[in-house]
């Protein structure tokens, strides 16, 4: 059974993920632009470094084409932003990508892309699940697959958005580190051309991802954050398998969370640049940024977790930055899409304006909006814990986590609980969250609070309400 999660469907190589199945869902997919798009408007085919995506990705082509739609084949390992780039600056009927993200090497999948350059509603996404179930692999005339370069244009766009002098001028230092993923080479050819200083790691093909998975949180992110102190840099930027997420790591080598880079860019982007709009963040995200909203007077949306919902939002009103906790950060004047490079682009920005590292621009956020903490659990149990678990958090009798009464309760995506514990002041109003993976054995355990320590003792509360 081919199922899809909340960015297109992902399998385990060999087992899931076979050449066949790859098919299914390429057939489903022309039926979809067949009925539902311009066919004429062909398109556009990328792929990622990991095991067997370049002959996926043919494999993808092929049966569009048969199907008598062109495609616009990517010619080399390219960022799953440059897709979406391409698909709109294009005007292409939609996107494919080979990739399995930040997943272990093991893994591979297929993600598609709206013929407005981001990720698919789950209006879209809904039909073309329904499409695999029903075995769809329409004909037609044959069309043509061009291979094409699609990097210079996305290039060229990215770098148009971020004021790459400035930076220059700050004469900050740099590490970038593109995980071994497609990524690599992007941010280095920005930096080397426009003579920002910087050092690169893990730019070589590898889709054994050796020692990690190409996910910029830690424990991956141990080498830039090595690698940022040694060299004396003054911020580490990661991207993540397909480059549409963001890491950073601060001057002191310490991991900067996906959760303070959206709020440095929220507040920069607000305080400095004025762009109008509404800000959207993910059911899972800090409430730091409720605060930084509410003090420059903008409207904030809270979506269920997965970027689709907010490139729905996108698609209806202005949305200056929308962003999610696993690093997706996107903004509707540019793409309703998350993108790695970009925002690695303009943290540098931020840091170029504001004359400070990153270290210092996140020590500033706390002190003004008070101390935010966060982290994260990822527990591989077996199916019927993880429904039992939920069972049991939904349940009106659980009015207590650890020591902490539950003061309430939401359930947009998942079950989280705002718990009664000490703010430090003015600092986070302490929660956790609870979310079942739709598409693995796979329980995560989000959580927010005043201080580091707080965050770990309610973590490991919800680690053992979890296995009972």
């Amino acid at each position: 059974m081919i199922k899809f999660g909340t960015d297109g469907w992902r399998g385990v190589i060999a087992d899931d993920f076979t050449f066949d199945n790859v098919r299914r869902v390429a057939g489903a997919i022309a039926s979809y632009v067949r009925s539902h798009e311009d066919p004429r408007h062909g398109v556009i085919v990328g792929y990622d470094t990991r095991f067997a995506s370049p002959r996926a990705a043919r494999i993808v082509s092929e049966v569009l084409a048969a199907a008598g739609i062109p495609v616009k084949l990517a010619n080399d390992y390219t960022p799953t932003p440059a897709i979406s780039f391409a698909v709109k600056n294009l005007g292409a009927a939609g996107g494919v990508v080979i990739t399995s993200s930040h997943n272990p090497f093991n893994w591979n999948g297929v993600k598609f892309k709206a013929k407005f350059g981001g990720s698919a509603p789950p209006a879209i996404m809904k039909v073309i699940e329904e499409e695999v179930r029903a075995g769809a692999m329409p004909s037609g005339p044959p069309a043509a697959i061009e291979e094409v370069d699609l990097k210079p244009a996305y290039i060229a766009a990215v770098c148009r958005f971020a004021d790459l002098e400035l930076i220059r001028k700050a004469n900050f230092k740099f590490a970038v580190d593109a995980m071994h993923g497609s990524g690599r080479g992007v941010l280095t050819k920005i930096f080397t051309d426009h003579g920002i200083r910087h050092v690169a790691i893990r730019q070589e093909l590898n889709p054994l991802f050796p020692g990690i998975n190409p996910e910029p949180i830690q424990p991956h992110v141990a080498m830039l954050q090595e690698v940022t102190v040694r060299e004396g840099c003054h911020a580490g930027l990661a991207t993540d398998g397909d480059a549409d997420r963001i890491g950073a790591v601060a001057e002191d080598g310490s991991f900067v969370d996906s959760h303070k880079i959206f709020s440095v860019l929220l507040q920069w982007i607000l305080k400095r640049k004025q762009w109008p709009g509404e800000v959207v963040r993910a059911f899972n995200t800090t409430r730091m940024l409720d605060r930084i909203a509410a003090k420059h007077g903008r409207k904030l949306n809270e979506t269920a977790i997965g970027f689709k919902y907010m490139a729905d939002l996108m698609m209806e009103r202005e949305i200056v930055i929308g962003g999610e906790e696993s690093g997706g950060i996107g903004y509707s004047r540019f793409l309703p899409e998350r993108d790695g490079t970009l925002n690695a682009l303009l943290l540098a920005n931020v840091m170029a304006e504001e004359g400070k590292a990153l270290g210092q621009l996140v020590a500033d956020l706390q002190r003004e909006y008070g101390p935010h903490y966060y982290g994260r659990r990822d527990l591989h149990i077996p199916e019927d814990v993880k429904q039992a678990a939920i069972q049991r958090a939904r349940a009106v009798s659980t009015k207590r986590l650890g020591r902490y009464s539950v003061l309430k309760k939401e359930d947009l995506d998942g079950i989280k609980f705002f718990l009664d514990t000490p703010t430090n002041g003015n600092g986070a109003e302490a929660w956790i969250l609870f979310r079942a993976s739709g598409t693995e054995p796979l329980l995560r355990v989000y959580a927010e609070a005043a201080s580091p320590e707080l965050v770990e003792e309610i973590l490991a509360s919800g680690e053992r309400f979890v296995m009972g």
